[in-house]
């Protein structure tokens, strides 16, 4: 009944939904609305010590240069590279809300489906990016700009990983034949957890250390990458990475 009484306020709102701007204007805002709190201890942490023994690497220092430039990559990635798409999708494949919600079991299974998917798909597709050196010369070398780091520089990528990967995110839900409520938290979530993997935080309550037994990588596993590249490709979590021998904790 609450998931619902939800879909229908959602549903109330279906003009705006099936604009072929809110796909763009949902994504960027999700994603600012999760950096911000991050931006805002990255500017505080160099003055308070509290905070600064959170972070992963302690002695990087986040500049407002650096997070314009970031933010300035992740706006044009959008306006140039995203909307567009987001467009010729509407225009071929007009979306549709049906009245009733999904339940409650189906909707978990299927964003933990989705995830597993999509974990499975970065892991491969980033895995070639670094063995390939060609591949990581043209595409992924820019994201590496950045050895430590921070919440901005999640989406600090080329238009080819930005699509790439944003195409990954849109067509698992619609393989898995995911209810629309079902496919927004999916996008809600996959956008926290790639904020989260690139934070530089690692706080008691984050989300490795909410998930038992290793299963799950989190910020120091993917931070970890970031400072040397050659292992820790999975995104979340950590068992492609233990089979194909690269997981790295230290």
């Amino acid at each position: 009944m609450a998931l619902q009484s939800v879909w229908d306020i959602i549903r109330a709102h279906e003009a705006y939904l099936q604009s072929p701007f809110f796909p763009v204007l949902f994504s960027l805002t999700v994603y600012l609305g999760f950096c911000l709190p991050f931006v805002v201890l990255d500017l505080l942490s160099s003055k308070v010590a509290l905070l600064r023994k959170f972070r992963i690497q302690q002695k990087s220092q986040v500049s407002w240069c650096v997070m314009w430039s970031c933010l300035a990559q992740s706006l044009y990635n959008h306006v140039v590279y995203i909307f567009p798409l987001t467009v010729l999708h509407w225009y071929w494949r007009p979306f549709s809300y049906p009245a009733q919600a999904p339940g409650l079991l189906r909707m978990v299974w299927d964003i933990a489906a989705c995830l597993l998917l999509f974990d499975f798909q970065y892991f491969i597709w980033h895995l070639l990016h670094h063995k390939v050196p060609w591949l990581y010369q043209t595409f992924h070398k820019v994201h590496h700009k950045y050895t430590s780091t921070f919440a901005l520089s999640t989406e600090y990528s080329g238009a080819w990983e930005t699509l790439s990967l944003g195409f990954f995110a849109a067509v698992n839900p619609l393989l898995l034949g995911c209810h629309p409520m079902t496919e927004m938290l999916f996008f809600v979530l996959n956008i926290w957890l790639s904020v989260e993997d690139h934070s530089g935080y690692d706080f008691p309550w984050s989300t490795h250390r909410l998930v038992p037994f290793g299963l799950y990588g989190g910020a120091p596993h993917h931070d970890l990458h970031h400072l040397k590249f050659k292992s820790n490709y999975a995104p979340y979590f950590t068992h492609w990475d233990r089979l194909f021998g690269t997981l790295q904790s230290s």
